[in-house]
């Protein structure tokens, strides 16, 4: 007998897993300036995963906080418009320092989504991403990287990053994997939104010099 319904929603405020009622989503220093200095990825592969994960919040409805630095100061410019274009009606918080978790409206913006699980991308991989992760994990939080949206100086500066960030006790994830954690069911009546989603990301993919087909189609 074919299978139409979804199984029983676990509890979303206590799942284990991420769900859009348990988590929120931080995206830090997504600037013109930061995107020319990575050497791990390109940025097309970044905005594969980046603009993928801005989708998902929108879709979601997950609290999302975004913050850039040294705008105010004339330094750098604010977040691209790729990914602000996903994220109707999020402020971008403007920083002077590295470490955003050091910024008194960054900290009370993450603390007023109410939520412990964050999940995290920021360019450079091991310093604006790095920094606050290691300071929100002594905080509490439970935090979630996204390592195909984001990016270091170099693949050893990237990694080394990742690897930091897990011996300290996050949970590194993709932006696809993401997706599907938030979704969890085919069957659901809001399953289309992760079916829009994927095939975007497939279509951007073959820009980028892949050949995978859409596998999920509507």
């Amino acid at each position: 007998m074919a299978k139409l319904n979804p199984e029983p929603i676990r509890d979303p405020q206590t799942d284990h897993l991420l769900t859009p009622q348990n988590c929120a989503i931080v995206l830090i220093d997504f600037q013109p300036g930061q995107y020319a200095t990575v050497g791990s990825a390109t940025r097309a592969e970044i905005d594969l995963g980046a603009i993928t994960l801005a989708k998902l919040a929108h879709a979601y409805r997950v609290p999302t906080v975004v913050s850039t630095v040294a705008v105010g100061m004339g330094v750098n410019q604010p977040t691209v418009p790729e990914l602000m274009n996903e994220l109707p009606g999020v402020i971008e918080i403007d920083r002077t320092g590295v470490n955003s978790w050091e910024d008194a409206d960054f900290r009370a913006a993450v603390e007023a989504t109410g939520r412990k699980k964050m999940i995290m991308a920021g360019l450079w991989t091991e310093v604006c991403l790095a920094f606050p992760a290691l300071d929100m994990l002594n905080e509490g939080y439970e935090v979630y990287p996204v390592v195909d949206a984001v990016g270091g100086v170099s693949p050893v500066t990237h990694q080394t990053a990742i690897t930091r960030m897990v011996q300290a006790g996050a949970h590194p994830i993709t932006s696809l994997a993401l997706g599907c954690e938030l979704m969890r069911n085919w069957a659901r009546s809001d399953a289309d939104l992760y079916r829009v989603i994927i095939n975007d990301y497939f279509h951007r993919k073959r820009r980028i010099g892949d050949t995978t087909g859409d596998l999920f189609r509507q």
